[in-house]
């Protein structure tokens, strides 16, 4: 199963652009609500999650997904659910992803030193030892998104990483109806 983590204060756009996206495509993904269901992005946006952090359970998750935004970020960070989730991705050579705000989360536990990320402006002091730039970055089991304009780059690279660059080119062209 693919996790979609979200915490008040969450960016709208990197959170549902992928969560879209990956639903297109078919993709298991299930949203956790980090102490409600009922979650209020950085924009006073409310969205429903599928489900509670109290209720996860998974110790193999397929994929962990962590959107950016303030406070959303350090909410999540906040989180012992988070952690244990990217503790299993890891354990289980799943794939990571994050954007914006969020791969310092990422970069704070290390998961990104020597490794091609990129994050939003101001935040590269957490990305210690990974070689930053780009807008969606790929680089083995961990994805990162620059902000929320490259939230539609990060989600195909999730579908691609996932299902394959054929099928994420695919939904690339049928949601720009190239």
């Amino acid at each position: 199963m693919i996790y979609m983590f979200l915490a008040n204060g969450f960016e709208e756009v990197e959170a549902l652009m992928p969560l879209d996206l990956m639903r297109r495509a078919g993709l298991p993904v299930k949203t956790v609500g980090i102490g409600s269901l009922d979650i209020t992005g950085s924009h006073g946006i409310t969205v429903k999650a599928d489900m509670l952090d109290s209720d996860f359970s998974d110790n193999s998750p397929e994929c962990v997904i962590l959107p950016g935004g303030m406070p959303g970020t350090t909410n999540l960070d906040a989180s012992p659910v988070v952690h244990k989730a990217l503790d299993s991705a890891l354990e289980n050579n799943s794939l990571i992803c994050a954007i914006c705000a969020a791969p310092m989360i990422l970069g704070k536990r290390g998961i990104l030193k020597g490794k091609n990320a990129t994050c939003f402006p101001r935040f590269e002091e957490y990305l210690e030892g990974a070689n930053v730039g780009g807008r969606a970055v790929r680089d083995g089991q961990v994805i990162t998104g620059v902000g929320m304009g490259a939230a539609l780059e990060f989600g195909i690279e999730i579908v691609a990483a996932l299902k394959g660059r054929g099928a994420a080119d695919k939904l690339f062209a049928a949601v720009l109806a190239k």
